[in-house]
């Protein structure tokens, strides 16, 4: 058996890595989907991506991929609050996820592409803008620490 003993600096380097990948992607701006040509991403490259945009998950519903991401917020009001920010960023870039508040203070956001009935860069491209926001203001002590 082979074990690969992989360094801190490794580690570090691949941490880093991932963190301005998905600083890369927060940089590009969303672009219109006007195309009829435009098919959606294949689970595959959706995979791919997703390792740049960390606390994301893919779901599969129906056929249709679509990321996903969850909180546990402090109250209700706060919960709101996260989704007006998120609601500031889909704005400016075109881009409007499903926003879920469910119980008080289970909060989750779905990214998809709506007329294409999957996922595109755009999403990523939101995912990581979203992903670049503050939140610990939202969230409860003991979620805020995962």
């Amino acid at each position: 058996m082979f074990i690969l003993k992989v360094s801190p600096t490794a580690k570090l380097l691949r941490l880093v890595t991932k963190c301005s990948q998905a600083n890369e992607l927060a940089k590009k701006k969303c672009v219109p989907c006007e195309s009829k040509d435009l098919k959606p991403m294949s689970i595959e490259v959706a995979e791919e991506l997703l390792q740049q945009v960390p606390g994301w998950n893919i779901s599969n519903e129906d056929g249709k991929l679509k990321l996903q991401r969850a909180w546990k917020v402090k109250s209700f009001i706060k919960g709101l609050e996260l989704f007006k920010h998120v609601a500031d960023i889909a704005e400016a870039e075109g881009h409007h996820p499903d926003l879920h508040l469910v119980n008080w203070n289970n909060a989750s956001i779905d990214i998809w592409t709506h007329s294409i009935g999957g996922l595109t860069e755009n999403d990523f491209i939101l995912a990581a803008k979203i992903g670049s926001l503050d939140v610990e203001p939202f969230l409860r002590k003991k979620a805020a620490k995962n």
